[in-house]
């Protein structure tokens, strides 16, 4: 949600975008590397462009300049309790016996910890605010620590003692004149942890925007990026795009636009009480934008063989119901055609084939009658969709129940990967690829990734 917000109001008020990497914990939530990249990709796809991108973890000695500063300023100490003691010490509003350590004493053991002298639990800084504060969570807290696990990213490997968040980025939200700043109702602690340390700066903090979280329907899977990582992990999911998981990733390859995320999210607000989205508000957005542009076309899911008695050699199905100048799609018929088996109707009743006419199931075959429209207005005779039964193109259908496989128009092939299309009855697909000519596969070599209907 966050870029969808923070990309909409820098539209609003001409503002100016900052796109930092809070990459800081190289072991509790380590980076991937892959992300960095993706995350700009997601940006790029939600239509903003930030106006300056940063890593945090290339921006390490200003922090350790500004924790230097700091404890000079008497703002900081350096710790060796364990965490347990602390945490006592702390819920009972009592000091910690490192507390009044003079600044040169706790200068040259931060210089320590930056030549990596202790390992991972040894030493902490913490920032010294109010240790009889009414919320135990802002008393004396962290601001570095040791991590013996390297960072990911080559140019950041070296370092050991490592920025906790609220100190990291309330130092960039200063130097980079961040005037507002927009992050979830779960951080709202980090505004006044980070404001002891602009006390002690002289600094003036900034406009803090805080909202709550989203929760979205019609996803099995929780919105949360360690679940989804372990899933992909455990072979659950395919990966981020996998149609199952609730990701950017995944309704882009969907073929959802970018537009239409941003349009949903930019309407529920910016409350601060938790809200539903309804998929169901993105899929009608998304429908507006590419229903004009999507050609139709036929998809037959475990097709139903029927032999066809007479009839024409070819149907005609328009490419698009309101757009007569885009002419038809020759579909050659063959001696027997695919239809879904819900749609066989019992034996001695019609349906209307699509783009070709009226067929009676009769001993076991489609029998063609030459009846017009009529028997579908009054007489409510179904329309259903087909497939020629020899000539066609084996597709699988991902969607966000599991994979369909099923055979689509002999016309696909000439589409391309990224294009949407609606399969008639069924909903919007975009094309993730097409099997080359004379491909040989156990499965569907096309693949399609089902949109929404």
């Amino acid at each position: 949600r966050m870029p969808a917000v923070i990309g909409t109001y820098k539209e609003m008020y001409d503002g100016w975008m900052l796109c930092r990497f809070d990459d800081t914990d190289p072991e509790t939530k380590r980076p991937d590397p892959d992300a960095y990249d993706e995350i700009l990709e997601a940006i790029d796809y939600l239509g903003f462009e930030p106006d300056e991108v940063v890593k945090a973890s290339g921006r390490v000695e200003t922090y350790y300049e500004h924790a230097r500063n700091l404890i000079e300023a008497g703002g900081a100490y350096t710790c060796t309790c364990s965490g347990e003691e602390f945490s006592t010490l702390k819920n009972n509003a009592e000091a910690c016996p490192h507390r009044d350590k003079d600044v040169e004493t706790t200068l040259a053991e931060f210089e320590e910890m930056v030549e990596g002298e202790h390992s991972s639990g040894d030493i902490v800084l913490r920032v010294r605010t109010d240790i009889k504060h009414k919320n135990p969570a802002l008393r004396d807290w962290v601001a570095f620590r040791m991590v013996d696990t390297p960072h990911p990213r080559p140019e950041a490997a070296e370092y050991r003692c490592w920025p906790m968040l609220d100190f990291q980025s309330g130092i960039d939200d200063h130097l980079f004149g961040i005037t507002h700043i927009i992050r979830g109702i779960d951080l709202q602690d980090s505004a006044k942890r980070q404001q002891f340390v602009y006390d002690y700066f002289g600094w003036t903090y900034p406009e803090v925007l805080h909202w709550g979280h989203v929760q979205i329907d019609a996803y099995d899977i929780a919105m949360s990026t360690s679940t989804i990582k372990e899933k992909i992990e455990a072979d659950e999911l395919d990966g981020w795009d996998d149609p199952r998981a609730p990701t950017i990733a995944s309704l882009r390859r969907r073929g959802i636009r970018g537009e239409a995320i941003v349009e949903a999210m930019t309407e529920l607000g910016a409350s601060t009480s938790n809200v539903d989205l309804a998929m169901s508000t993105v899929y009608s957005k998304n429908r507006d934008i590419i229903d004009d542009e999507s050609d139709r076309a036929f998809f037959v899911r475990d097709g139903v063989e029927k032999t066809l008695l007479g009839g024409p050699d070819t149907a005609e199905p328009p490419v698009h119901p309101d757009h007569e100048e885009r002419g038809t799609r020759d579909i050659p018929v063959g001696g027997a055609v695919l239809v879904e088996p819900d749609d066989v109707p019992a034996n001695g009743q019609r349906v209307w084939l699509k783009g070709l006419g009226p067929v009676q199931h009769t001993r076991n075959a489609f029998e063609f009658t030459g009846e017009d429209l009529d028997i579908v207005r009054e007489e409510g005779v179904d329309v259903v969709h087909w497939v020629p039964a020899d000539d066609n193109v084996p597709l699988r259908l991902r969607t966000m129940a599991g994979d369909e496989t099923g055979h689509a128009e002999p016309g696909l092939s000439d589409y391309e990967s990224n294009d949407v299309v609606q399969f008639e009855r069924i909903g919007f697909a975009r094309i993730d690829r097409l099997a080359d000519p004379g491909e040989e596969s156990d499965e569907a070599g096309s693949v399609a990734y089902f949109t929404h209907p």
